[in-house]
């Protein structure tokens, strides 16, 4: 398994990563953002995103997003091919896009916003903490991506306060991210039941 940093040469692999996140995004049944595979190729091309490669078959991805003049770095559309799935390989590129993103932006936040448990541990253990919509980046450019995700209407009358996703920070200045804590697993799950019981509401209606 190679894991390394994408460029041109990657292209062809454009359609079969977008066609992954939103088929991943049906199975969850949760919100993950559509991404076409023009959208893709342009982070492929630009050298801000990780590609996991299984000889010449696609294994996983995730991506650099440049925001607010460069004081926030976004690491978005963490995938794993199904084949691939339950070996650990998604935290191998989480760590890979977040060593990315501190050699090209020392000095930038780095953020996401996620529903999924795994994603906010992974996070955790690379000095992440929990914070609300306001401390992440105001770019409306941003938040314009998640209008393809099907929860959408709930940002958009919570007037972007809140949403299924929680918005996760790490601050290079911030002394804590110096050492990494164990994630008390009790608090993420109640985390998490918060936001189950969130969605049921909104099925219910």
């Amino acid at each position: 398994m190679k894991i390394v940093v994408a460029n041109a040469s990657h292209l062809q692999y454009a359609t079969i990563i977008s066609e992954t996140i939103t088929d991943s995004a049906k199975v969850r049944g949760t919100g993950i953002a559509k991404r076409t595979p023009e959208y893709i190729a342009q982070r492929l091309r630009n050298g801000n995103a990780i590609i996991a490669l299984d000889g010449d078959k696609f294994a996983g991805f995730c991506y650099i997003e440049v925001w607010g003049n460069k004081d926030f770095v976004a690491n978005s559309g963490l995938i794993v091919h199904p084949d691939y799935r339950g070996e650990g390989l998604a935290s191998k590129i989480k760590q890979r896009i977040f060593e990315l993103s501190r050699e090209k932006f020392p000095d930038a936040k780095i953020f996401g916003i996620t529903t999924g448990l795994a994603v906010m541990k992974m996070n955790y253990a690379l000095g992440y903490k929990p914070v609300t919509f306001s401390e992440l980046t105001d770019d409306p450019e941003f938040w314009k991506g998640c209008q393809t995700c099907k929860n959408f209407d709930i940002l958009t009358r919570t007037e972007r306060k809140m949403c299924l996703c929680t918005g996760m920070l790490y601050d290079p200045l911030a002394k804590e991210n110096q050492k990494h804590k164990n994630l008390n697993n009790k608090a993420f799950e109640r985390l998490k039941s918060i936001k189950d019981k969130m969605l049921v509401k909104k099925k219910e209606k």
